[in-house]
């Protein structure tokens, strides 16, 4: 059943707190501050009522702190995925080190100081995709972070999906692994704090697969959170993992459960949207409301905050990775506030909600907003530190191993990367190993998660990739897969990167060496991929030939939009995707003679 809560009953909550202030640097993306009666500042409120000013005033101040997508990033991520950049009031920019929970928990019980009604809140992803140090133990590292970072509430995202719905059941409940079993003489307890999918529902039953939604209460203050992932999650995760299961539309679901909340007395409300937009700068804290409200953000999420029920006062969304901080009209008219944290526990919003005690809603005029970083330039929480301490000695044996030497760093970046070609280039002399007439490989750049970089991440040296990094890259589990296509079929796949679901925000493969084309930005939709331009090693794709192609588990479902991928023949299932990385970086590389970057040269790209 759908439950409602008190403030933290079943946890030792809000007892030790740092004293220092919050550090940040406030976004613009405030709504105007409205002249309340007994204005509200940061603790509890005392007005006008009975007993000589002594009980609580009209308006309360609610802190709502909220982060999204950090993929079980508990050490501070590396390379650009580590960094936010902020932009300085002369116009130019600087970059900033940013995330680590021993950073983001300093950070959150810093800015919780002082306000006496706080929540945090979260917008899915908050495993799956992870590094080693959680992925390995199927994320539960990071639920435990998450307990101690005092998170309240989050929705799932489509990555809570990646091990299928029994798995994210235990992470919610607890208990050993089916398969692993304990890592630890002690028994997993579970997640804390709810997960909400208003619109997953079980295909039978058709009821939500967890809570959709929950209430936070507090003396008479009543603040209800309705959680929903993306509903094209089945195309972006393993038909595995969502086997069993229906994504029902997110404005739909959200409206229905706000109409239920209100029903129930709870008329202030939140929406975790585990979908996102995609901001007009790449600066955290640039202005989202410049020249108008909602201007700088475009996507899914603007479509949603626009057609999402008035009665909701404030959405807080991910998926995309992005940052940013908006005001967008409800279909009312009334301003909103809509926010995201980028990725990776770089950020978290700080949002205050002044409640009306009057009439039990949130005075949406006085609703402001702000982005802050979570600098490394603060304590490391010690709590924080023992815990990614200890499963580290686990991990340890199994990730300082190292598998290769690279001479530089190898991003991930662009439209087609050089870490991209070189596991195109794995995947392909891997898959030679079962079939010597395999032709080529197929990436998706969804499935890239990290770059791998130069610097030595610990005391593995400097150009020494370690099985840890490697896992971090491609920590989904896949398989590498073999199957034949047409001529016909393989440029129709080339084409789905442009073309149906993916026209509007293409996903371009990354392919082996041999494999080459054009790509013309300048047209629209199929047409952007150059048919004659289409050779394998400089000739010209046959369209009646027969072609065998490797490719992840996930590209051969039919996922990302790659419906054709789908439906090849002779299918062959080989070993996992990380061991042929594994295995191509350790059969080519070595200290003296380490791999070099890919040039990135196999599609031309024309803009």
């Amino acid at each position: 059943m759908p439950a409602t809560s008190p403030a933290h009953p079943r946890r030792r909550r809000r007892t030790n707190r740092l004293l220092a202030t919050a550090a940040g640097v406030l976004t613009v993306g405030a709504l105007a501050a409205a002249a309340l009666p007994g204005s509200a500042s940061a603790g509890e409120q005392h007005g006008k009522g009975k007993g000589h000013g002594h009980g609580p005033g009209r308006y309360q101040d609610v802190q709502l702190l909220s982060f999204n997508d950090l993929h079980g990033n508990l050490e501070p991520p590396t390379g650009s995925s580590g960094r936010v950049t902020e932009l300085q009031p002369d116009g130019t920019t600087k970059t900033i080190d940013a995330g680590g929970a021993e950073y983001l928990a300093t950070h959150l019980r810093q800015a919780r100081k002082g306000n006496a009604y706080s929540i945090t809140a979260a917008g899915g992803d908050m495993v799956g995709a992870s590094p080693l140090l959680s992925g390995l133990f199927h994320d539960e590292p990071t639920i435990e972070a998450l307990n101690k970072l005092e998170l309240d509430v989050t929705s799932v995202g489509n990555h809570e999906f990646d091990e299928g719905a029994k798995e994210l059941s235990r992470l919610q409940n607890g208990g050993c692994h089916p398969t692993d079993g304990c890592y630890t003489d002690k028994k997993f307890k579970g997640a804390d704090f709810p997960y909400l999918a208003a619109n997953v529902l079980n295909e039978k039953t058709r009821k939500p697969l967890l809570k959709p939604y929950w209430v936070w209460q507090k003396k008479g203050v009543k603040v209800g959170f309705i959680g929903v992932t993306l509903e094209g999650t089945p195309n972006i995760v393993s038909a595995e993992g969502v086997k069993g299961l229906v994504f029902k539309d997110e404005v739909e679901t959200i409206n229905k459960y706000a109409k239920e909340l209100r029903r129930k007395g709870v008329k202030s409300i939140v929406a975790l949207i585990h979908e996102g937009g995609f901001p007009a700068s790449q600066n955290y804290n640039y202005d989202c409301d410049a020249p108008g409200a909602g201007d700088g953000i475009s996507g899914p999420i603007a479509d949603i905050a626009q057609n999402v029920s008035p009665e909701v006062d404030a959405l807080v969304t991910g998926h995309t990775h992005s940052a940013y901080v908006c005001t967008i009209p409800d279909p009312a008219g009334n301003p909103r506030m809509v926010t995201s944290a980028a990725s990776f526990g770089r950020l978290y919003t700080d949002t205050t909600l002044t409640y009306d005690r009057k009439t039990g809603d949130i005075a949406r005029t006085a609703v402001k907003s702000a982005n802050h970083v979570v600098s490394r330039d603060v304590p490391k929480a010690p709590d924080m530190t023992r815990l990614i301490d200890k499963w580290n000695t686990l991990a340890a044996p199994i990730g300082n191993r190292a598998i290769g030497h690279i001479s530089g760093d190898v991003v991930k970046d662009g439209t087609e990367s050089p870490l991209g070609d070189l596991i195109a280039d794995a995947q392909l002399e891997y898959a030679r190993t079962l079939d010597p007439e395999t032709d080529l490989a197929l990436m998706n750049p969804g499935g890239i998660r990290a770059s791998l970089t130069y610097a030595a991440s610990g005391a593995e040296g400097d150009g020494v990739v370690t099985f840890a990094e490697a896992f971090t890259v491609q920590p989904f589990a896949n398989t590498v897969n073999l199957q034949t296509f047409t001529g016909e079929q393989l440029i129709q796949a080339l084409k789905e990167q442009v073309s149906g679901s993916n026209a509007a925000a293409p996903k371009i493969l990354q392919v082996s060496e041999g494999l080459t084309y054009t790509l013309d930005l300048t047209k629209s939709g199929a047409d952007r991929v150059v048919t004659d331009s289409v050779r394998l090693n400089g000739e010209a794709i046959d369209p009646s030939a027969s072609y065998r192609v490797a490719m992840n588990s996930f590209l051969a479902g039919g996922g990302d939009g790659f419906a054709t991928l789908g439906q090849g023949a002779d299918a062959l299932v080989g070993d996992d995707d990380l061991k042929a990385l594994e295995q191509y970086l350790t059969a080519n590389s070595s200290a003296g003679a380490p791999i070099d970057p890919p040039a990135a040269d196999r599609i031309t790209i024309v803009q």
